[in-house]
């Protein structure tokens, strides 16, 4: 399952409900989620314990859009525009994280 959020972790608990419900899977980071997989964020050592159940992908135009393009945490996946379309077609169903 490709699990989708788009809220920043500084004002939602989208991130953590997302790790602490789902049971695994690939997770892409877009708009102000972005902001969880940067190195030093105060949500980084979560999602590197996540790393064992779920593969982290990080949308780069949003992350570049917010000047952060150079601070990709070690161990997730940067991915375009097109890689977001291969990961909705490689996956067989996805949830959008509100």
């Amino acid at each position: 399952m490709l699990h989708i959020i788009n809220q920043s972790p500084m004002n939602s608990t989208t991130l953590d409900s997302c790790l602490n419900t789902a049971n695994g899977g690939d997770i892409l980071l877009i708009e102000d989620a972005v902001y969880a997989a940067t190195r030093g964020s105060a949500t980084e050592a979560k999602l590197r314990s996540a790393m064992g159940r779920f593969k982290i992908h990080v949308l780069m135009p949003d992350l570049e859009a917010r000047g952060l393009g150079d601070r990709l945490m070690d161990g997730a996946t940067p991915v375009d525009y097109s890689g977001f379309v291969e990961l909705t077609v490689s996956n067989k169903t996805s949830q959008s994280w509100l």
